[in-house]
């Protein structure tokens, strides 16, 4: 299948890359900057692209997400630390934002001819962004194939989203994906901070999925004392 990939630059986003790279026919990748304070993602999704020899596409819904205030990741709002689950870690929603994104991703796709978008959403993700759930993804299929209906038949694969991200490390291992070409932090400072929720959740799946890390941490034995009390099970 023709297949666009939306990849933030993320650990995910990229292993996923590289996975429709040998399954499929990777058309694209396509990003999105939507006022992200952590806007140096979209520079290693760049990357990725150069690497998979496939076109990027950087869309702009900046003034979009200027409006959907009151997240730590588009606002004057401190990114908390701490395990993913934590109930803090809910002021890291941006409303709607996939939502938004697969909409516009579906249309690109429906005018490129491509038979598929991709999407990295995965299980640790449930807790706190409900639209990154099974759910949602089954819904917005059924939201397309009315949306499209007649013009063109896109499917919408989530490989991850019943999955954890040891298990994507684990994939992404097995296709070849380069980690340290990959940026998870929401913090956006010169190195992973190894703090903020995405840091700990991705030295922790490196640590499950028993593949070295090789990500430079400011902080790298912090995830340790925030992973305690957390069980793979509990942040599905």
């Amino acid at each position: 299948m023709k297949t666009i990939v939306i990849c933030s630059g993320g650990l995910d986003s990229v292993s996923l890359a590289h996975r429709i790279a040998a399954e499929h026919d990777l058309l694209s990748l396509l990003s999105f900057d939507y006022g992200q304070r952590h806007a140096k993602e979209l520079d290693f999704a760049a990357a990725c692209a150069k690497r998979l020899g496939v076109p990027h596409q950087v869309v702009d819904i900046s003034a979009i997400g200027a409006s959907l205030s009151g997240s730590a990741l588009t606002d004057e709002i401190d990114v908390p630390d701490g395990h993913y689950a934590e109930e803090t870690m809910k002021v890291t929603v941006v409303p709607n934002r996939n939502a938004i994104m697969l909409a516009i991703a579906f249309g690109v796709a429906a005018a490129r001819k491509a038979d598929a978008v991709a999407l990295a959403v995965h299980g640790g993700d449930h807790f706190i962004y409900p639209d990154c759930r099974p759910g949602f993804i089954d819904a917005f299929r059924t939201m397309q194939e009315h949306a499209l209906e007649g013009y063109a038949d896109v499917t919408l694969l989530a490989p991850y989203v019943t999955v954890s991200k040891a298990d994507i490390v684990t994939d992404g291992a097995k296709y070849g994906t380069p980690f340290a070409e990959t940026w998870s932090c929401y913090k956006g400072g010169a190195r992973h901070c190894g703090r903020c929720g995405t840091c700990v959740e991705r030295r922790e799946a490196f640590h499950l999925a028993g593949v070295d890390d090789p990500t430079e941490y400011e902080d790298p034995d912090f995830w340790v004392a925030a992973t305690s009390g957390f069980s793979a099970t509990e942040v599905k």
